[in-house]
């Protein structure tokens, strides 16, 4: 039931002043963080999540195959890829943006990964095969498996799934700019994970992010303007389809260097609105992701012509330093980033990757970002964003990680339904779809431990219900989980 809610601003009476102090002062677990056991496991949790045929090596052994007809209505395999959350639809809009935020944590950390590493590119390379069944008919792209409504009237395993799994496009007379550009995107980003890896498979890749962006810029328009029904509420695309497109050619940029897509950075950066919501980073808003990545180049000294988008970056970075943060970014007594909406962790652990991100960039050139009369410093940077991670792992008012399976006290009735249904395993028997509404409603812990998830985590005011109903709070998502990746990369090796 991930759904995106709006994004109205917000000033809740609830959230205190949380000030430099506070943050700089809360107190550590004096023991600190595992913070290498925190990777391994949220790596692991994509393993949970994924759909189709398991390989041999599948580690999280509660699940087994499902989803092996996906496609077949439409006369396409679209089998594999992942369940977004605590349902059994796969999404294409958030897929993508996960794909692209697990390639990010690749490229820039994953030097600090360990054995860990070749795990963490499993977990693009099992999406970007599903990407590449997606795409592979010129001038269409299937962009979600499963009919949402269908599916959360009912509550049972991936393993069981009779609900209906009708397949969606968009082609050239219905367009989706947003989620074919986000797939463009998580394409370009995937191929310069592989590049030295597996230099075919990377060019592969990359030569299907240029076809499906040209795709995207040439046939223009919000994918929830052309398929509305199935993909509002859940994933409608609320800010447009312009960042995305900007994205893509960033990431199109970056994996390329082809001129090319400088020119059409700089030439659509009005046009797309790269200064627009710089505070929002998600599946559904890239602004702040799109000048904190191009910024680097800038900082590099290499790019004087993006000057504008470093200059954007630094107004992101201000909007979320605490005492003078943006009315959308607020902070809770605990100093948890929150932001009025669904599924607060999201923009947690999104908004500190690009803390970090970016904060590495201007250590690298020896600079500071100008924030008034105050200026926050790549240690600072770091400081607020490991200040997020370990608030996640433990460091709260309620002294509860909120990954499952880390730490003596994690959420233990998350809302997902393979973890809340008993195993295959254990109840080899099908279970209905209102069957499996006992286990819905039950007050008992979940049978098998999804490990590595994070939920949606705690209310404004630090609160947290260990309850499957409250899904806004108790239900995983990979794209929570994507680029906390990569602070967990970071963080364990620089503790």
């Amino acid at each position: 039931m991930a759904r995106k809610l709006s994004l109205i601003p917000v000033i809740f009476p609830a959230v205190l002043a949380v000030s430099f102090a506070l943050l700089l002062s809360a107190t550590p677990i004096l023991a600190g963080h595992d913070y290498r056991d925190a990777l391994r496991k949220s790596i692991l949790f994509f393993e949970g999540q994924r759909s189709g045929r398991l390989p041999p090596d599948q580690r999280v052994r509660w699940r087994r195959d499902s989803a092996l007809r996906d496609g077949s209505t439409a006369g396409v395999d679209l089998t594999g890829g992942y369940y977004d959350a605590g349902d059994n639809v796969k999404f294409g809009f958030p897929m993508a943006f996960t794909t692209t935020l697990l390639a990010w944590s690749i490229i820039d950390f994953g030097r600090n990964m360990g054995p860990e590493l070749k795990n963490a590119v499993k977990a693009v390379k099992w999406s970007t095969d599903y990407l590449l069944k997606a795409t592979a008919k010129p001038g269409v792209v299937y962009v979600q498996v499963g009919d949402a409504y269908s599916d959360h009237s009912c509550w049972e395993r991936p393993e069981d799934m009779d609900t209906l799994r009708t397949v969606y496009k968009i082609d050239n007379a219905h367009p989706g700019s947003d989620v074919a550009g986000e797939t463009a995107a998580a394409l370009a980003a995937a191929s310069i994970v592989f590049r030295s890896r597996d230099p075919a498979y990377s060019r592969l890749l990359l030569n299907r992010a240029v076809r499906v962006f040209n795709f995207a810029d040439k046939h223009r328009g919000a994918y929830s303007s052309s398929l509305h029904a199935a993909v509002c509420p859940f994933y409608c695309d609320v800010n447009g389809y312009q960042d995305e497109l900007l994205w893509a050619a960033a990431w199109l940029h970056k994996a390329s260097r082809r001129r090319g897509y400088r020119e059409y950075i700089v030439k659509n950066e009005v046009v797309l609105r790269a200064g627009d919501t710089i505070n929002e980073f998600g599946w559904d808003n890239k602004h702040a992701g799109i000048n904190v990545l191009i910024s680097k180049e800038v900082l590099m000294g290499k790019a004087e012509y993006f000057e504008s988008f470093k200059q954007n970056a630094d107004g992101f970075i201000c909007s979320l330093l605490p005492g003078i943060s943006h009315p959308q970014v607020q902070y809770s007594p605990g100093g948890l980033i929150f932001k009025a909406g669904g599924s607060n962790m999201q923009h947690v652990t999104s908004l500190s990757f690009l803390l970090l991100s970016y904060s590495n960039y201007l250590s690298h050139a020896n600079k500071v970002v100008p924030c008034g009369e105050r200026s926050a410093s790549p240690a600072l940077l770091k400081h607020l964003a490991k200040r997020q991670v370990n608030y996640i792992l433990g460091d709260n008012p309620l002294g509860m990680s909120y990954m499952v399976g880390y730490g003596s006290r994690f959420p233990r009735r998350i809302h997902h339904r393979g973890s809340s249904l008993p195993s295959v395993a254990a109840h080899p028997a099908r279970i209905g779809c209102k069957a499996g509404s006992q286990y819905y409603s039950s007050p008992n812990p979940n049978p098998n431990l999804l490990v590595g998830a994070v939920v949606g985590g705690p209310n404004v005011s630090d609160a947290f219900p260990d309850s499957r109903p409250y899904f806004q709070e108790s239900e995983p998502t990979t794209y929570i989980n994507a680029p906390l990746v990569g602070l967990l990369a970071f963080f364990s090796a620089h503790p």
